[in-house]
């Protein structure tokens, strides 16, 4: 694959990234200062959250970041990074739950009514969130747009932003441990994401033998391998907690008062 993209272009994204690298950490230790009189917060979000701000750093900025432009086998480990294990860490991390302590009353409403509107009950339901997540790698590597984000700092911009976002949405959709009164049915969210496990390891094995143009056949059989295996220990991660939120609730409703 041929690339051509200027030297200043690839900078600024990645000075941006950086940026909101940082404002994301900055953002959650100003909410840990302003919700300190709420009660303890588990440190075992905040090593979620910087976590998964870690994982999303790697895969966007560095020599992984770097290999990724010309190799299809890092441009895959950044993948599984950006679109799976960052967001799986950091909707475990609850920050809807944190900024809601943090904010004064009046601004948690506003926060609150926010995501209740029309477009975010949509985006969010569990078949709509596993169909923008599932479709948009399809769409990404069975069609022009892989190359293109190589040529160009914007589209790969918009690209690792939808990636980021669409597996931060649909893993808040079927794991997500932040309030949300319209959280769809267990059986809706195992099925979902039972789809979305079958769709993801279809387009690996696609890639092993239909690879996007420009990709060599070693590069793209070793990048669909860490594709699907490497998808495998998230999704088995995924399906861990699942079924463990599942576990856990019926026996939160029937617990006694606690002391």
């Amino acid at each position: 694959m041929t690339h051509h993209h200027g030297a200043a272009g690839w900078a600024l994204l990645d000075a941006t990234v950086l940026v909101l690298l940082g404002l994301g950490a900055a953002g959650w230790a100003a909410g840990l200062w302003a919700a300190r009189h709420r009660g303890p917060w588990p440190a075992h979000r905040t090593v979620l959250w910087f976590t998964g701000l870690l994982c999303a750093g790697v895969a966007l900025v560095g020599p992984l970041a770097e290999a990724a432009r010309t190799g299809f086998t890092a441009h895959m480990a950044g993948h599984l990074l950006l679109g799976m294990a960052a967001p799986l860490l950091l909707v475990l991390a609850a920050p809807v739950t944190l900024a809601l302590r943090a904010l004064p009353v009046a601004r948690a409403r506003v926060l609150s009514r926010l995501l209740r509107t029309p477009p975010l009950r949509a985006v969010t339901r569990p078949v709509v969130a596993g169909t923008l997540n599932a479709g948009g790698l399809w769409l990404l590597y069975t069609t022009e747009l892989y190359g293109r984000m190589h040529t160009s700092a914007p589209v790969h911009a918009a690209v690792h932003l939808h990636v980021l976002l669409a597996g931060c949405v649909f893993t808040a959709a079927v794991v997500g441990v932040d309030p949300d009164p319209h959280r769809g049915s267990f059986r809706l969210r195992a099925a979902v994401l039972v789809g979305f496990v079958a769709a993801h390891s279809a387009l690996a094995k696609h890639l092993y033998g239909h690879p996007p143009d420009g990709v060599g056949a070693s590069d793209a059989r070793t990048g669909a391998q860490l594709m699907y295996y490497g998808g495998d220990v998230v999704d088995v991660a995924l399906i861990v907690v699942l079924f463990a939120q599942w576990y856990a609730r019926p026996r939160a409703r029937t617990a006694g008062p606690v002391a």
